[in-house]
């Protein structure tokens, strides 16, 4: 014969086995993602990976990641992604332990070489071509100086000037051109 029971007890029961029920599915849910999550993460970062002119370019976290030596380089492109322009320009060791003068029109152009340069250079710092629309503040700097000046332009170019290094083109692509300059003081290309 089966015990009786009150009321009260069989929704007391009721509730603490939804509970335990309820507890044991977030569990089941929370591993699943989280094991779907890592799988994929690993399926990504092995497919993510560009080899160009024997260079080993890795995506980790939406940049693309090249060590050469003890040096860590960072492009928000690869290779593969930008613009190839004819030019001739001088290598990395050009600016080893010089200052550099950046002026730049694109924000995400110039801190790309920031990123890139500043454990290279002396030290970095923004300036001014010439001292007609000069901010206040900023030094004036000639090509006599390690300067990059990056402008928008109707048409893409990089050109060396003495010490300068004119980057230009459209405002959408200036940080492609930007990554084709490090490209190509690196010796990537």
């Amino acid at each position: 014969m089966r015990r009786l029971t009150t009321k009260q007890e069989e929704a007391k029961k009721k509730k603490r086995n939804s509970l335990i029920i309820g507890i044991v599915l977030v569990f089941v849910m929370l591993f699943s993602v989280l094991g779907y999550s890592f799988m994929g993460q690993e399926k990504e970062e092995d497919s993510q990976k560009v080899i160009y002119n024997g260079f080993e370019f890795n995506n980790l976290y939406g940049y693309w990641d090249l060590t050469i030596g003890n040096s860590q380089f960072l492009f928000k492109y690869n290779p593969e992604e930008v613009e190839k322009i004819n030019s001739e320009l001088n290598t990395l060791e050009s600016y080893y332990q010089k200052p550099l003068y950046i002026s730049s029109e694109n924000q995400e152009a110039e801190y790309e070489v920031y990123k890139n340069l500043n454990n290279i250079v002396l030290r970095s710092q923004n300036a001014c071509f010439d001292e007609q629309n000069c901010e206040e503040g900023l030094p004036v700097k000639t090509c006599a100086d390690n300067f990059i000046i990056i402008r928008e332009a109707p048409i893409s170019n990089i050109a060396q000037e003495e010490n300068c290094v004119f980057i230009s083109g459209l405002q959408e692509n200036l940080t492609r051109i930007t990554d084709e300059f490090l490209f190509k003081i690196i010796g990537v290309e």
